[in-house]
Order: C-alpha cells, then sequence, then structure tokens
C-alpha cells in the first residue's frame, strides 16, 4: 500500500466500487474490468485503476479483476471485514429510517442500540432493537467498543450529543444534524444534509440555458430600473 496519505475523495468512491461488486457477485459476474466499473460507476476507467493502485495491485492487465478477489480486498481496505458495531442517537422519523435501512440493506454493519432522550419514544422497538434512554450512552460506547455513531438529532443538540460520545470512546461520526460540529483531532465527521442534498439536486431540474437567461433578464431590467432613478 501506498504511505502517501488516502484523500478523502478516493475513500468516498471505494464504497461505491465496492456495492456495484455486490452486485456483479450476485449475478454470477467473475472478471469485471476497470471499463465495466467506470460504466457502472460513472467514474472514468483511469481514476478506478489509479484508485486501486493506491492499496496494491489487484488485477491483471488485458483480463481485468477477479470480483470476488476485488470485493474482499476492498473489504478490508475499508475495514468491513468483520460486521461494524455501530450506534445510533435519536429515534425520531430519520433516526428510525436510518436504523431500519441498515439493519435491512447493509450486511457490513451491526446496529447495537438507538438512543433518544424523549420518555415518549424510550423503549419502543426498531426492528428488534429497543430505544434506550441517552445516559446509557457512555456504559454502550464502552462495553461494546463503539467507534463508530450515526446522529439524527435537532441541531440544538447535536454538539452536546457529540461532547459526550467522543469523550467515551467514538472516532467517526456520520452526521444528519443541520448544524457543524466542532471535534477533536483524530475524530472524523461526515455531514449528510438531505435538505442541502436536494436543494443543490433541484438546480439540475431547471434547463441551464433557461436559468441563466431569466437570471439575465433581471440583471438587465435591474440596471434598466438604476437608469432611471439616475435620470
Amino acid at each position: 500500500m501506498s504511505s502517501r496519505a488516502i484523500s478523502k475523495t478516493v475513500v468516498k468512491r471505494l464504497p461505491v466500487y465496492l456495492r456495484i461488486l455486490d452486485n456483479l457477485i450476485l449475478r454470477d459476474v467473475e472478471i469485471v474490468s476497470s471499463r465495466e466499473l467506470s460504466l457502472e460507476s460513472g467514474f472514468s476507467a483511469e481514476q478506478i485503476r489509479k484508485d486501486l493502485a493506491y492499496f496494491g495491485a489487484f488485477g491483471t492487465r488485458g483480463t481485468g479483476y477477479n470480483a470476488v478477489f476485488l470485493r474482499d480486498k476492498l473489504l478490508e481496505i475499508i475495514g468491513l471485514d468483520k460486521k461494524t458495531r455501530v450506534i445510533v442517537i435519536g429515534a425520531g422519523h430519520l433516526g428510525k429510517a436510518l436504523t431500519r435501512h441498515n439493519m435491512q440493506k447493509n450486511p457490513y454493519v451491526d446496529i447495537i442500540a438507538v438512543f433518544d432522550r424523549d420518555r415518549a419514544v424510550i423503549g419502543q422497538e426498531i426492528g428488534k432493537i429497543r430505544v434506550l434512554p441517552f445516559e446509557q450512552v457512555s456504559a454502550v460506547i464502552r462495553e461494546q467498543k463503539i467507534k463508530v455513531a450515526l446522529i439524527a438529532v435537532t441541531a440544538s443538540s447535536a454538539q452536546m450529543v457529540v461532547d459526550e460520545i467522543v469523550r467515551h470512546g467514538v472516532t467517526a461520526i456520520l452526521n444528519f444534524a443541520p448544524v457543524k460540529l466542532d471535534v477533536p483531532e483524530g475524530v472524523h465527521v461526515q455531514d449528510s444534509d438531505l435538505t442541502i442534498d436536494l436543494q443543490s439536486l433541484i438546480y439540475y431540474s431547471t434547463a441551464e440555458e433557461e436559468r441563466l437567461s431569466r437570471l439575465q433578464k433581471r440583471s438587465a431590467e435591474s440596471r434598466s430600473q438604476k437608469m432611471l432613478e439616475l435620470e
């Protein structure tokens, strides 16, 4: 493996390759080329070969990659060769949806516990997982050696929650709260704001030419108005 630091963008692409390989293996595909991975992922074949080369030589020139072998190597690289124990903080609609989705669709993680401060949801079950009071989070983190947490709480309580779980050993956080979190060095936070993602996507729902034309028209009208005011 290269001694150079691996960029976050490379790391974020690895699970994409893993998902594609999982699907190919289910279809009994044995050998896959970087070109086929490119068609499935949207990344260039050159980029894929470069990403994988950071971690070793996994393919054969002119032949491609053994799908099972490459999948297993990616699991090892990412750290998914053993199930990762994860906790979820927040048992609202989003927290419940995230928990159910990962229980049903993510074979590489094991949701150990869900926590909340709301007495109305404490004791409820999500699948077979009972929602626990947040006061128990420190004990569960220590006993289960939890390093990864999903945060689906309000912006006002997110920092307090993160301070508490980091203090007891969590080092990787997927944050769904709409707020920038302050964490110490060595703790990694990945933000996932569904509202911003949707708003960004809407940009592409309108033809760019139409949008630019509309903005230019407004700009021209604004200049005309300013000219009239000067007169």
